[in-house]
């Protein structure tokens, strides 16, 4: 079980904006050069972070944070709200595994990929 996926960003406090209010979710904690944000210290969270060796963020080549829709239509309303809060597509909603699977992809404003997923 995934507890947190930690993302570099440029800009600490718009990427804490950007999360918060994609996710409807808050800061549980925050020590000034990183923050999670998610409903409960218990479940998965999204970290974000200046990086530690005080050297730019980068996005993995392979790397992406996946986030349950809990329906295609929730995978929809995410990708969406991504886009309205400054995110970029990197793959319209749709199927992608015919009848198992359902993906909507962005980038953020650093870069990173997110998924809003549907197995369905």
């Amino acid at each position: 079980m995934i507890g947190y996926t930690t993302l570099g960003v440029t800009n600490l406090d718009a990427a804490k904006t950007f999360y918060t209010k994609l996710l409807d979710a808050e800061v549980l904690l925050d020590v000034g050069r990183l923050a999670m944000i998610g409903k409960d210290m218990a479940e998965p969270k999204i970290a974000v972070c200046e990086p530690f060796d005080g050297n730019a963020p980068s996005v993995g080549n392979g790397s992406m944070t996946a986030i349950p829709g809990g329906s295609r239509e929730g995978a929809d309303k995410l990708y969406h709200k991504a886009i309205e809060l400054g995110a970029t597509c990197d793959g319209a909603p749709g199927s992608r595994i015919e009848g198992a699977f359902y993906g909507a992809y962005v980038r953020d404003p650093d870069g990173n990929k997110l998924c809003f997923f549907d197995f369905s």
